[in-house]
């Protein structure tokens, strides 16, 4: 009789690393079966994700899932801060926060299929990433009991290595002096530098390094609704582009940055990213938008974009707003479609033109400074003299006010 069957089966979020490894011998080592879960969104090649495979089964796991989310992920959630031109401090392009909760959301439905006991995850409890997984699986796993052995138990690097070492897991107990986490949406990196408010990440820090001696670059991007569709001409889907545009900007050094914001728990952190799909397309799409919009909806889809970025950032994608958000910026790109031209050289781009069938520019009754046939002098001089009217009066007042003040 196999008695294993009778044990409870936790569901563990895993990444091969080590505090994901630790977490799945020491349920092991609790009684329970493991189930992990490991969720694609970009940034490995099939030697890693097979890695991790191996190494999820040598921790003891009963059953290994890999899930490519990297569709999913762009369909669920990147295109909706592309739609945002959202970026964190208005540089960084949220490159983990959408990741996390994509791989949550598929690790909560793997654990509600199998009728899991309990639900689990490997992040410490600094940082934001213990946040986002513990809200995504008390709302969408909420009958599982949660569990985060690493943070519950506070256990050091060392300590983890000499449990895994005594259950016979051999990991390699250096961390390299700089960690990476990388993804479809960018890469992040830190290290001794990215404590201070100070230094900067030196070359060898970045994965990728910058072909200093590589010419500038052309390309044009087509968007059909707000979503790129063709990259000089060819017709790909978003995730292809997306990951040639992170392969060949990354080598001019495009989007790389120093992130330095507020952390959800309420201190300052800072990081180093590479984004350059992200910052290609958000540049292309914001120029888009300019041609295509009015000033209104450029304005309120800044100010909630603004928002619904927070609020991806803050783990809060479930939060019924973030959906409601999502209709009115879907529902503004209905219009925002052509061509933008882009010109990469290294450490920057500079957009060089965009086209449009849906352009308001190009059936505007005037052109910016020359002759307009929409409207005559003596129209728009009363315009004018109206738009300045309550002006006009407040400073009269105010002018009444400072005389009376004299006397």
């Amino acid at each position: 009789m196999n008695t294993d069957n009778h044990k409870p089966l936790a569901v563990l979020a895993f990444s091969g690393g080590l505090d994901t490894s630790f977490c799945a011998v020491w349920l092991r080592e609790q009684g329970f079966r493991v189930h992990s879960v490991h969720v694609n969104t970009g940034g490995l090649d099939e030697t890693a994700i097979q890695a991790v495979e191996q190494r999820a089964l040598q921790c003891g796991a009963e059953q290994h899932v890999s899930i490519d989310a990297r569709e999913d992920l762009f369909n669920s959630h990147l295109r909706f801060l592309l739609y945002a031109n959202a970026r964190r401090g208005a540089g960084y392009p949220l490159c983990v926060s959408s990741e996390r909760l994509c791989q949550a959301m598929h690790v909560a439905r793997h654990a509600k299929t199998h009728g899991a006991d309990a639900i689990v995850h490997g992040s410490t409890g600094a940082g934001n990433d213990q946040l986002r997984f513990d809200t995504v699986f008390q709302v969408m796993a909420a009958q599982c009991s949660l569990l985060t052995p690493v943070r519950e138990l506070a256990l050091s690097r060392a300590e983890e290595v000499d449990y895994l070492a005594q259950h016979g897991v051999e990991v390699d107990a250096a961390t390299g002096k700089y960690s990476v986490n990388a993804g479809m949406w960018g890469l992040t990196v830190g290290g001794i530098e990215t404590h201070s408010s100070w230094e900067s990440l030196p070359a060898e820090a970045w994965p990728m390094q910058v072909c200093p001696d590589k010419p500038p670059v052309e390309i044009t991007l087509g968007f059909e609704r707000g979503i790129p569709v063709s990259l000089n001409g060819e017709e790909l889907a978003a995730v292809e582009i997306i990951e040639k545009l992170n392969e060949f900007g990354a080598s001019y050094g495009i989007g790389r940055g120093m992130h330095l914001g507020d952390t959800v728990l309420g201190i300052k952190g800072r990081v180093g990213y590479s984004a350059p799909a992200a910052h290609i397309l958000i540049e292309a799409h914001r120029e888009l938008e300019k041609l295509t919009l009015s000033a209104a909806q450029q304005f309120w889809k800044e100010s909630l974009g603004n928002l619904y970025g927070k609020m991806v950032h803050e783990g809060q994608a479930l939060d019924p707003l973030c959906a409601d958000l999502e209709a009115l910026l879907e529902s503004s790109q209905k219009m925002v479609s052509g061509q933008v031209r882009i010109l990469l050289r290294n450490d920057s781009l500079a957009v060089l033109g965009s086209r449009s069938p849906n352009s308001l520019m190009a059936i505007q009754p005037a052109a910016y400074g020359e002759q307009t046939s929409g409207w005559s002098g003596a129209e728009v001089a009363a315009h004018n003299r109206l738009h300045a009217m309550q002006m006009q009066l407040c400073w009269q007042q105010k002018q009444k006010a400072v005389a009376g003040a004299e006397l």
